[in-house]
């Protein structure tokens, strides 16, 4: 299960808003990069492949691949924005190492 914060959510909601497709879904991945070795994704799709995992956290519905939930599983997702710039902020109890950006880590 994947949690946003109601800020994340508000943002998300943002986001999607200037997509064409208003029923596209939400999704979270990682792929290897980074300084830490995985980086976080975030994409709008139109549409998700049947194995996706589909999740709903603050009314926004999350789809994650079955071999990335094992990195994602039990994250929180927040957004926020301060004098050094605004944006996600990843919150993982999977990661055992972080870089200093909060964008990629290792498991």
């Amino acid at each position: 299960m994947i949690h946003l914060s109601k800020t994340a959510a508000q943002e998300v909601m943002r986001l999607k808003s200037k997509h064409p497709n208003p029923n596209a879904l939400f999704r979270l991945g990682v792929e290897s990069s980074g300084c830490s070795g995985l980086s976080y994704t975030m994409a709008f799709e139109d549409a998700i492949d049947s194995e996706a995992n589909v999740c709903q956290s603050e009314g926004i519905e999350i789809a994650i691949d079955p071999q990335h939930l094992k990195y994602l599983n039990e994250l929180t997702l927040d957004y926020s924005e301060d004098l050094m710039g605004g944006g996600f902020r990843f919150h993982n109890p999977n990661a055992t190492k972080s870089c200093s950006c909060g964008n990629s880590f290792s498991a």
